[in-house]
């Protein structure tokens, strides 16, 4: 298990540094290098330079990476001329309310989708597995934008029950003085990710439900409410711990969508207003931080699968 562990840990590693090398590429590939997308259009080749020199823009790539490396190691992932303040400053403002929101949303999809997947699983071929399946491609199919806008006009036009805006504020604890406010938004983030869920799950416990061990514990004369909780659903949640691990890029190209639409003062709002004004180095730590989540989240989806599955234990444990 601890060779596994290392192995896993190795391989994070070097994607890590695979995508640090990606983004640096990028930054030296924009029209007009880093030097012209901060400045503008409007300077000069003189102004041009004396940036580049500043910023070490002029020295040789292999130094000018080892640099950038250093500076990331130290948590400097830049600075934001358009906000003026540092890049990790600003993301530090704004990255626990994405992830109160993500939290939230994903709590919300897992808690609905395993069940709907269950029933699905139980009845399948009968009218709830066909009536959830064609929830579920629909919510799926819908665009997470339009799915907002109607949850405002329902909710806060129609049946006006709720805030049509999320809450506002600097910091944490402001935003969550407003729970109101945060209903919409994640409900509208956890739709698409309910349909994912319950989706894998029905498959996983259609498998399952077929297998050997499931029709011993019937054999046995258990009832069969215990035989698809206590045995068939432990083993069918297995691709939900992956999901939860992968589904992390899926989460946050939601939650930009969201978070502009429902005006959340989070990394996806920051995102997109950087996207607007052509904030660079926002994006690029942006995109940084997000990339190192998504390598983190794949890396404790295997080692939590690795625990609650000996099978896997097992393979690498003779690895």
């Amino acid at each position: 298990m601890l060779r596994y562990l290392l192995t896993r840990l190795g391989q994070a590693l070097v994607i890590v540094l695979l995508v640090t090398m990606i983004t640096f590429v990028i930054l030296h590939l924009l029209p007009g290098g880093a030097a012209r997308a901060t400045l503008g259009k409007e300077a000069t080749l003189a102004q041009l330079a004396a940036f580049d020199h500043e910023m070490g823009y002029d020295k040789p790539w292999a130094q000018q990476y080892a640099m950038y490396l250093w500076r990331l190691v130290q948590g400097d992932l830049g600075y934001s001329f358009q906000l003026n303040q540092s890049v990790t400053e600003a993301i530090g403002q704004r990255l626990p309310k994405t992830m109160v929101l993500s939290l939230l949303s994903t709590v919300l999809a897992v808690v609905v989708a395993v069940p709907l997947g269950v029933i699905q699983a139980v009845r399948r071929n009968r009218w709830p597995d066909y009536a959830i399946t064609g929830l579920s491609l629909l919510a799926y199919a819908t665009p997470i934008f339009f799915m907002g806008l109607m949850m405002i006009i329902l909710f806060a036009q129609v049946w006006p029950v709720l805030p049509p805006e999320a809450p506002q504020g600097f910091t944490l604890a402001e935003v969550l003085a407003d729970p109101a406010g945060l209903v919409l938004p994640t409900v509208t983030l956890a739709i698409v990710t309910i349909a994912v869920y319950s989706r894998y799950v029905r498959s996983s416990m259609v498998d399952n439900l077929n297998e050997n061990y499931v029709r011993t514990a019937r054999g046995k004369g258990l009832r069969e409410g215990r035989v698809v909780i206590l045995h068939t659903l432990r083993n069918g949640l297995f691709p939900v711990i992956t999901l939860l691990g992968m589904y992390l890029p899926a989460l946050f190209s939601g939650a930009l969508v969201v978070e502009s639409l429902f005006n959340y003062p989070g990394m996806g709002q920051l995102f997109w207003q950087a996207a607007l004004k052509r904030d660079f180095p926002i994006l690029f730590g942006v995109t940084l931080i997000v990339s190192m989540a998504t390598v983190l989240g794949a890396l404790v989806a295997d080692l939590l699968y690795a625990t609650v599955d000996p099978r896997v234990r097992l393979r690498a444990a003779r690895s």
